[in-house]
């Protein structure tokens, strides 16, 4: 039996495209991917260091009754109306994330089930339990009807708390979502109403979702979503450019970009230390201070001095960067201030230093802390005065440099300790930004991974689809010693070993690093929490494995020679089994295509048809 020919992933992006353009509810089918086993899998809990994630994004578990506090305390503060739109838009930037979520997590799922996912991903939130009634759309035709029943509302709970029985439909942060969530996938406007609500005393809500044509004037809706700037909103608040551009678009763009120069220098993340960094660079990016980024090795100093020339009035000028601890003592002099010809033996021509190329323009010195004592006295010179001498020269050079320093050791115990001096020292540090090792800001691991899965991949020509569930857990626990550039090598080793159009797992990344054994729980499929150290996985498979390095025999009788062979197949039947017979759900399992896991348990069946 030939093996399956592979797909691009662009051929993969225009199928898929294709076959989402056109679903209704009468193609439902409840167990293809994303089903409520996949996505209860997707949400797993770091207890030690309080983060709990659903995929690649960060969740909150909160009191419904404190938000209900909030709820009533906006309502009560700023009015109805202002309370009203404020909640509406909030829940619409959750409906667009969650959007953002399972187009890229499942781009080849099916047309109805990916819209399906969102109202059982409002349940798992904890909203809502959602019955579709109907629903049809044919994005051709830009037609979208939809109705759904809402049942145990926590919107119409704390609504009915606070201010009893009334004349207006209250789940105004849940009809956000929908709308979010289904124009964001649909790539127009899509508005769904609340036509009954329990806080209107009916036994449950029921809406219903219509393309805005549809609806004739939405001006009403519109007034709540500030819809003149619904196309902003999604892209600015939940992180994304593209939430409301059209589907076979979306599925288009998760094609890895070609990867460039400023690509390589990018800064990305989310997380609060992230921000704060940020925050700093943009306060002192306007004015001509030194500025001194301290943090361990790799996390992204280099990067971020580089941002702040961008951003800086010095943008168009040249931006010089120098590691000191790359150049020899004998030398730096002559790097950083130039040298004339016939100063030494060798010097056959005059060569200006890093401070005239950098004149206009911003000088970066890198591990500053490894200069020699006699070069710091040398630096302190010139960064005092603004003038450089060349090396055997005669003539003083007038130069207009901002000067941004980094550092990976503490710059006042080297002084305490008479290896750096100390009036450099306070002339570096005008303007100190401390930039964090990342497992201080695991926010931003799971942009970091996309980012550099993007990059890597098209830098190398390969085309993985994502990460496994698996992968990201581990991801997201490990300590990172060497930080941003150690998870750009795990990527990168990642995008090279997985095989084109399947996901990245955990052994395509770690080869020798030590993983925690720290727990990270994760919600299995059946609703029961299991550690990462399971993954997941079918107790009986993590047995086999066992027994298997144990020496074993493949068949689990102790004693006998350990095959290889059997192994695979019972892993692929057993993955089978686990999946009532659901080819794609084990191949998932596995961290396999359906092609692939197809042909792999042909081949063990029988194994002449390899």
């Amino acid at each position: 039996m030939a093996k399956p020919p592979r797909i691009s992933l662009a051929e993969v992006a225009r199928q898929t495209g294709a076959m989402l353009r056109r679903g209704d509810s009468g193609h439902y089918v409840d167990d293809q991917a994303p089903t409520l086993a996949d996505l209860t899998e997707s949400l797993f809990f770091s207890p030690g260091d309080g983060r709990i994630w659903l995929n690649d994004q960060r969740m909150l578990l909160m009191h419904s009754s404190a938000m209900g506090h909030m709820r009533r305390e906006l309502i009560d503060t700023l009015g109805t109306e202002r309370a009203r739109g404020l909640l509406t838009r909030a829940g619409y930037v959750a409906g667009a994330r969650d959007a953002q979520l399972v187009r890229e997590r499942w781009p080849q799922g099916e047309a109805a089930n990916v819209f399906m996912a969102g109202t059982r991903l409002h349940a798992l939130e904890g909203a809502v339990k959602v019955t579709p009634l109907s629903f049809a759309f044919d994005i051709d035709g830009g037609t979208y009807e939809g109705e759904f029943l809402w049942e145990h509302s926590s919107e119409d709970d704390e609504h009915i708390s606070a201010y009893g029985i009334g004349t207006e439909a209250a789940c105004w942060s849940q009809v956000g979502y929908a709308t979010g969530y289904v124009t964001s996938l649909f790539g127009q406007l899509v508005v769904f109403r609340e036509i009954e609500c329990r806080s209107m005393g009916a036994s449950a809500c029921r809406v219903v979702g219509r393309h805005a044509a549809a609806w004739g004037d939405v001006s009403e809706d519109l007034r709540y979503l500030e819809a003149k700037d619904f196309r902003r909103l999604g892209a600015a608040q939940a992180g994304s450019a593209d939430e409301t551009r059209p589907l076979a678009n979306m599925m288009a763009s998760q094609a890895p970009a070609a990867a460039t120069g400023d690509d390589h220098h990018q800064i990305v993340g989310a997380s609060s230390a992230f921000n704060s960094a940020c925050h700093q660079l943009a306060r002192v990016a306007a004015t001509r201070a030194t500025v001194l980024f301290t943090g361990e090795s790799g996390v992204g100093k280099e990067a971020f001095a580089r941002r702040l020339h961008r951003i800086s009035a010095r943008a168009e000028q040249p931006f010089v960067a120098v590691n000191c601890a790359a150049i020899p003592e004998t030398l730096i002099e002559s790097e950083l201030f130039g040298v004339e010809r016939g100063a030494f033996t060798g010097a056959s021509q005059s060569r200006p230093g890093r401070f005239e190329r950098a004149d206009g323009g911003t000088l970066f010195l890198d591990e500053i802390g490894t200069l020699s004592l006699v070069s710091q006295g040398k630096l302190l010179r010139a960064l005092q005065e603004g003038e450089v001498e060349r090396v055997g020269g005669t003539r003083t050079l007038r130069v207009d440099v901002r000067v941004v320093a980094a550092t990976n050791v503490d710059l006042q115990e080297e002084v305490r300790g008479g290896r750096f001096r100390e009036d450099l020292y306070y002339r570096l540090n005008v303007y100190p930004i401390h930039l964090p090792p990342l497992r201080e800001r695991r926010d931003d691991v799971p942009l970091l991974m996309n980012h550099f899965l993007r990059r890597e991949a098209a830098r190398h020509g390969r085309h993985p689809t994502g990460f496994t569930q698996r992968a990201v857990r581990a991801m997201l626990h490990y300590a990172f010693p060497g930080n941003i550039r150690e998870l750009q090598n795990l990527i990168e080793r990642g995008v090279i070993s997985a095989e084109d159009g399947a996901a990245i797992d955990v052994a395509h990344m770690f080869r020798r690093e030590q993983l925690s054994d720290a727990a990270l729980l994760a919600i299995g499929a059946h609703g029961t929490l299991t550690t990462a150290r399971d993954g997941g996985e079918p107790r009986q498979l993590l047995a086999l494995l066992s027994g298997a390095l144990n020496g074993s025999t493949g068949d689990g009788a102790g004693g006998g020679p350990f095959s290889l062979e059997a192994l695979e197949r019972r892993l692929l039947n057993e993955a089978a089994e686990a999946e009532h017979g659901n080819l794609a759900a084990a191949a998932r399992r596995l961290g396999l295509t359906r092609a692939q896991f197809a042909y792999r348990l042909e081949r063990a069946r029988d194994p002449a048809a390899g």
